[in-house]
């Protein structure tokens, strides 16, 4: 092993446990999300006493209000809030979730590696659609929904890593995700980028994606496998191979694998649309197009392999 064990001084570690079970405890029991986050924010940025003066209607500058209401999610919007397809039940309760994982993130106990994972971890488990045992969450992750995410067992995702859920994302048992790496599930139409597409991404277990790789939507990572870094992965990545480079490409199978793995000719094959999540949309929805483009493509007379409509 290369790791050895690390715990708190014994009257921090009894704080840790308390405050941890706590926010727990009020996030199952019937009381509202909302204001148990708020109330944890509060707490956790050190503003008990302003918002105590808020809440009996004294005086506080314009300042003080924007940071109190701040710590409400009712009070916050979230990109994925403009999705035409998401889920509006499930949405409202993730999105209180997730604000309280991002707000603590802004904390300096989220620096504190022995809370911080744990709390994360706790989280997790009310967040994700399945969280397993012994993961551990670093700072700085960020999710569409998180209601769409399904951990195993003692995987690890790292910094600065983007979980799209915006179909559905499966990581499996004993995966490490390093820092800055993309998993996606959402794909947009080359020519309307308002089109979208989901699809279910799936890490498979063991497998590792290592720094600053983007997995594109639909696709499978298989087990055991390596995904290099910086790597652009735009087909399914056969188990126990290493696959590098942009697109991905595999470079060769794992030590001691070679018995068991599947050979690969040249690129990886693209699986996305047998993992295509359909959807339906709202027939009363107020859409709008941020972009207001004209989309249809120009006439081109007499452009070889046209004809003309003169």
């Amino acid at each position: 092993m290369t790791k050895v064990h690390v715990s708190l001084p014994a009257e921090a570690e009894r704080n840790v446990q308390a405050f941890i079970d706590e926010v727990d405890e009020r996030l199952s029991s019937a009381e509202d999300t909302c204001e148990v986050v708020t109330e944890t924010l509060v707490d956790l940025h050190g503003d008990r006493a302003a918002y105590e003066r808020w809440q009996a209607g004294k005086d506080l500058s314009a300042a003080e209000r924007v940071r109190l209401q701040g710590y409400d999610p009712c009070n916050a919007t979230l990109e994925s809030e403009y999705y035409a397809e998401k889920d509006e039940e499930r949405f409202e309760e993730s999105k209180y979730l997730q604000w309280l994982w991002r707000q603590f993130d802004a904390t300096p106990m989220a620096d504190n590696i022995h809370f911080a994972l744990r709390f994360r971890q706790m989280l997790a488990d009310h967040l994700f659609e399945e969280c397993g045992e012994n993961c551990r969450f670093f700072k700085g992750i960020s999710f569409t929904y998180g209601h769409n995410i399904s951990v195993g067992d003692n995987t690890v995702v790292h910094d600065d890593v983007h979980l799209d859920d915006r179909g559905k994302l499966t990581i499996g048992d004993r995966v490490s995700i390093s820092d800055g790496v993309h998993l996606y599930s959402h794909d947009h139409d080359v020519v309307d980028q308002t089109e979208i597409r989901n699809f279910h991404t799936v890490v498979e277990d063991d497998a590792r994606v290592t720094y600053d790789a983007m997995v594109r939507a639909g696709i499978r990572v298989g087990t055991n496998s390596v995904v290099g870094a910086r790597s652009v992965v735009q087909g399914d990545v056969p188990a126990h191979h290493i696959v590098a480079g942009t697109p991905a490409k595999s470079i060769r199978v794992k030590p001691g694998w070679e018995s068991v793995a599947d050979a690969v000719e040249d690129r990886l094959v693209n699986r996305q649309d047998e993992r295509e999540i359909e959807y339906d949309l709202p027939e009363d929805l107020d859409a709008f197009d941020e972009f207001g483009r004209t989309l249809t493509p120009p006439d081109v007379p007499d452009a070889p392999g046209t004809e003309s409509t003169d």
